[in-house]
């Protein structure tokens, strides 16, 4: 890709300005449904309306769990805790239970104990896998170790969003609290002198439906069609504590945005929609997932693609090149991160995390956190969260999620290089005749997967029709690119309806296993999810039971994927050929 900004979009990006709304939201707590939460969407409010756009402000009900006090009592010792969103309280007297230290909390090491009834002590911050594997093995509750002396906030629901009927008997049975380094030392130390230690552990935890509000921002292109598609560009509002960083510097971002792109609206090509969600931080995205819910039609017909912003600006946070995009918009991610910030964007895919509800309805996503830490070796806890292994970044910062996430943690170049990344990504979507949706990059990665997955299975089981799709979509992308290249105004509106299309085909299929209406569990996933089965087959016995039961799950996959991707390639195919014929008119 070629940019083609004008290089005053970019240079107009004002420090002071976001620095200056920096300091209002420094001003509130804003845990989610709060009275100081809405105070401070007043003041994003009223700065989103002299930019020009209309505003309506949603309130809605979630199910919200906010942490209060915690204490754990060690033989007359009291340590220094915190717990946690969905934690189940424990007050008056506390929950007392032996302790078994399960180190990493794998599920080997659940095996390998008898823990009902028990506290369960893990390293690593809390989370909502740990969560539903302990309140499946019965513990009492979990003791987590931070790796060092701070505390982090966190959301243990393993459910994404506000619970259904059905899924709200998965939220977490157990008693969850972090202490830091020294005070698990201390636990460990004493339980190695006493097998029958027994702790005592509070929690104040205050979960339950409440009004939360979301701010929606809308402004259309000179056409005036209040129907016109439009680029979803969100982030949350809520926070931990002041969260000056999390989520302080996205919401700056997104005014900063927001701003500059409506100063020159004469150059749009479509509408902008941005959007301040609550309940990302305790209510396991239930103010994103209640808007999906609620505007799926809509969202279906009008919404492009999602760019989602996530604690910029962070002091020392130089690493960019470690954010996340889906494959087809893995070129617009190289170009705004070489451009804006002269680093090498990884290819990092995009997690699940975040509030990123809508997958299901085929809405393609890039970024998330953008700016984290470098990778020194050192512990870093929210590292954790944005994915280990070999990578650049290694988190946000040790205040992240913590009360010390201040407006002193705050770099204004590092805020202004990051909303840069933003800006270049959003003008682009916004201004480009054709979207820069690339289908043949997602055809090679799929590709891919698809070929590794072969290579583990073998002649267990029959990857090839996949492989043969994976092969034509790519053909297929590539020749639909080439047509674009050289395409006139009017096709681009057959070429714009045609990548959508796709992206409805095969975004559910990348990052979905339930159907296009539900929500899949707030836990990661693989590639593909719903080759899950195909996955496991190599780890099992061939030809036993568990393998023809995995058989069972492989082939509806198959067949799932196998139709997905059909759809995709005959609307690509269809795109092309029409183009071929009205060039000849």
């Amino acid at each position: 890709m070629t940019s083609t900004i004008p290089p005053e979009i970019i240079a107009a990006v004002d420090g002071p300005r976001m620095m200056a709304h920096m300091e209002e939201f420094a001003r509130w707590r804003k845990e989610s449904g709060v009275p100081e939460e809405l105070e401070s969407l007043a003041y994003v409010e009223a700065r989103m309306k002299e930019y020009g756009y209309a505003t309506e402000l949603i309130l809605h009900d979630a199910y919200i769990s906010l942490p209060g006090k915690a204490a754990v009592e060690m033989e007359g010792d009291t340590l220094r805790c915190i717990t946690h969103s969905f934690s189940c309280s424990a007050l008056e007297g506390g929950r007392t239970a032996g302790i078994v230290d399960l180190g990493d909390g794998s599920e080997e090491a659940f095996a390998r104990h008898d823990v009902r009834g028990k506290f369960v002590l893990v390293d690593g911050i809390a989370n909502p896998v740990m969560s539903r594997r302990a309140s499946l093995a019965g513990a009492a509750g979990q003791v987590h170790v931070s790796p060092h002396e701070h505390t982090h906030e966190m959301c243990i629901s393993p459910v994404w969003g506000s619970p259904t009927g059905d899924t709200v008997g998965n939220l977490p049975s157990t008693v969850v609290v972090t202490v830091p380094l020294d005070e698990g030392t201390a636990i460990r130390n004493r339980l190695r002198d006493r097998r029958n230690l027994e702790l005592t552990v509070f929690a104040e935890v205050d979960t339950g439906w409440r009004k939360t509000p979301i701010l929606v921002c809308d402004l259309v292109s000179n056409t005036g069609d209040d129907d016109e598609p439009f680029i979803f560009f969100t982030g949350h509002h809520d926070t931990w504590y002041y969260g000056v960083m999390d989520n302080g510097g996205a919401n700056a971002t997104m005014m900063e945005v927001g701003r500059v792109c409506a100063q020159n609206r004469d150059k749009w090509r479509r509408a902008m929609r941005i959007v301040f969600w609550s309940g990302h931080s305790q209510g396991r995205y239930s103010g994103s997932t209640w808007y999906a819910d609620e505007n799926w039609q809509e969202l279906e017909k009008r919404a492009l693609v999602h760019v989602n912003v996530d604690s910029t600006g962070g002091k020392g946070n130089t690493i960019v090149a470690d954010t996340t995009a889906a494959a087809e918009l893995r070129g617009l991610a190289v170009e705004s991160i070489q451009e804006q910030a002269d680093q090498t964007f990884t290819n990092r895919r995009m997690a699940r995390a975040g509030d990123q509800s809508f997958w299901g309805i085929g809405v393609s996503s890039i970024y998330g956190n953008m700016s984290e830490q470098p990778a020194t070796g050192e512990t870093n806890a929210s590292a954790a969260v944005f994915g280990g292994g070999a990578r650049l970044g290694h988190g946000t910062g040790w205040w992240w999620h913590t009360p010390e996430d201040l407006l002193d943690k705050m770099d204004e170049d590092n805020l202004v290089r990051d909303t840069k990344i933003y800006l270049h990504t959003v003008w682009r979507l916004m201004t480009d005749p054709v979207l820069p949706l690339d289908w043949a990059e997602h055809g090679r990665y799929l590709g891919e997967e698809l070929k590794h997955l072969d290579d583990d299975v073998g002649a267990r089981f029959d990857l090839s029709t996949l492989i043969a799709r994976a092969e034509a979509l790519t053909d297929s992308a590539g020749r639909f690119n080439e047509a674009a290249a050289t395409a006139g105004a009017d096709q681009w509106g057959l070429l714009n309806e045609t990548l959508i299309a796709v992206s409805r085909a095969l975004v559910p299929l990348d990052y979905t296993e339930c159907d296009r209406f539900e929500q899949d569990p707030a836990i990661s996933a693989p590639i593909y999810p719903s080759l899950r089965p195909v996955r496991q087959m190599a780890t099992v016995r061939p030809g036993s039971d568990e393998e023809k039961f995995l058989r069972v799950g492989a082939m509806r996959a198959r067949n799932r994927l196998a139709f997905g991707l059909d759809q995709a390639i005959s609307a690509l195919d269809r795109a092309i050929d029409m183009t071929k014929k009205e060039s000849y008119q």
